[in-house]
């Protein structure tokens, strides 16, 4: 069984994806990971990949479904695997498509863990931190007893740049999943969307479920 998780930044797909791959037994893939593994052991995708990594740029479709397709050859994922952070556009699930139908295989599952915009900027734009112990804070999850002032120390609280509302709405935009890819897994019969505004477990069921 092969399955992609898709979901905007907040929406706690890699909580999920930790939960779905301990239920199911399947190899849960982390692009992410995947890199730091191949640069980490000095592979010949993963020096590759680094050129493009250390200059910024994004690694290469061909690579990174090279390195894809190494890691599901493994035992490991005898049983399937779980794709978290892969595709990013319809270009690579195309390319997935391929890679797969050349093992046989197929994507079986496309699971989208779906939250409103508004309270994913709740969830990402509502951190502070202690200038002076570091101690996390967040508006509504774990709110400081005053406002502004560290329950540990009474150090200041502020916020980061990249934690304030604005700038969390515009990284929203840049790393949701794009319109047409979900259609792309719609179109295929494989898509099957989560509200993402249930609780932790109820959102674990409910994804267990879609696979079942």
């Amino acid at each position: 069984m092969f399955i992609v998780l898709l979901g905007p930044p907040g929406a706690g797909k890699g909580t999920q994806a930790q939960r779905l791959a301990e239920s199911t037994g399947l190899l849960h893939i982390s692009t992410g990971d995947m890199f730091r593994e191949n640069v980490a052991a000095g592979t010949e995708l993963g020096k590759l990949a680094k050129t493009y990594m250390d200059r910024g740029d994004l690694v290469p479709d061909e690579v990174t479904i090279k390195m894809l397709l190494e890691r599901i050859s493994r035992p490991e994922a005898s049983a399937g695997a779980m794709f978290d952070g892969f595709p990013r556009n319809v270009v690579q699930a195309e390319a997935l498509d391929a890679a797969l139908a050349g093992k046989d295989a197929k994507i079986d599952h496309a699971l989208l863990i779906s939250v409103p915009d508004e309270e994913l900027i709740t969830r990402l734009g509502g951190r502070w931190i202690c200038r002076k112990c570091g101690r996390l804070f967040h508006e509504r999850n774990d709110p400081p007893k005053q406002a502004g002032v560290c329950d540990e120390c009474g150090g200041e609280l502020y916020q980061r740049e990249d934690d304030r509302p604005e700038v969390v709405r515009n990284r929203l935009e840049k790393q949701k999943p794009p319109a047409a890819l979900i259609d792309h897994f719609r179109t295929s019969g494989v898509l099957t969307e989560i509200d993402g505004l249930q609780s932790l477990d109820a959102v674990t069921a409910a994804l267990e479920a879609a696979i079942r």
